[in-house]
């Protein structure tokens, strides 16, 4: 199940976009529609429309609300504490493969440990690749041809997390900025139980102070959001997935290329 998020987490985000409001100039309401997590955190989509009726009711509420982080909070619990994740094609343990267009899949993490312990530990590395390996396992039955993998998180700056994928697919990662509205960068601040983490938020929190212009504010986050890109070949070899293994009737989103 997935964590609650603590309400120091959307104070956080409330605080950026106050921020970027005041240097700025834009309305405050736009910039937490592009620049915060919220609209997916309330679970209505990816559309980002400014005239859905509860994000309305949410900008109606805030403007008569005395704590501003305690209505957005309970905004969040009401509507269901949603995860905001796309639709998977495979899951194995903590990881899943969503469809992308053009017959690529993307990776994705969460914390799947029964007992609390970290997932990322030493300790755990043999389950998450094992883990790893089911899932390209999956996609070696349902895909006839090796899909681009790609993943986006601020994961890939860790060790911990590095150590668990082949080193071709490392070697393609490169930062990219403007990830304001999603979890790949703003997942940096949660611990596993959905507490927000001291350190980087006083790091956060203090860069915000000295932000002066709309240019400078992919540098208030302490990690970036890196993108990567490889072949599923590549985690096929590095799994020691088989490649003879008959290959099943492919899935929706997974399906045949045309001859």
């Amino acid at each position: 199940m997935a964590a609650t998020y603590a309400r120091s987490f959307f104070d956080l985000q409330l605080a950026f976009a106050r921020r970027v409001a005041a240097v700025s100039g834009m309305p405050l309401d736009r910039a937490l529609l592009d620049y915060t997590n919220l609209y997916i955190r309330f679970g209505l989509g990816r559309e980002f429309d400014p005239a859905h009726p509860t994000w309305r009711e949410y900008l109606a509420g805030l403007e008569r609300a005395a704590d501003a982080g305690a209505w957005t909070h309970h905004m969040y619990l009401v509507l269901g504490a949603a995860d905001g994740r796309p639709d998977v094609a495979a899951e194995s343990g903590c990881f899943s493969c969503g469809r992308l267009p053009g017959g690529r899949i993307r990776l994705h993490f969460r914390d799947a440990e029964p007992d609390g312990s970290s997932p990322l530990s030493a300790e755990r590395r043999p389950q998450r690749v094992a883990e790893l390996a089911g899932l390209f396992a999956r996609v070696r039955r349902i895909a006839p041809e090796p899909p681009r993998v790609v993943g986006t998180s601020w994961l890939y700056n860790l060790e911990a997390y590095r150590r668990l994928f082949p080193p071709a697919y490392l070697g393609t990662a490169r930062a990219i900025g403007g990830r304001f509205r999603h979890m790949p960068l703003w997942g940096q601040f949660l611990d596993r139980r959905g507490e927000v983490r001291a350190a980087p938020a006083r790091e956060f929190l203090g860069r915000l102070d000295r932000l002066t212009g709309l240019d400078d504010l992919d540098r208030c986050f302490p990690l970036p959001v890196l993108a990567l890109d490889a072949s599923a070949l590549e985690f096929y070899h590095f799994y020691r997935i088989s490649m003879t293994d008959r290959v099943a009737e492919p899935v929706a989103g997974l399906r045949r290329r045309p001859p």
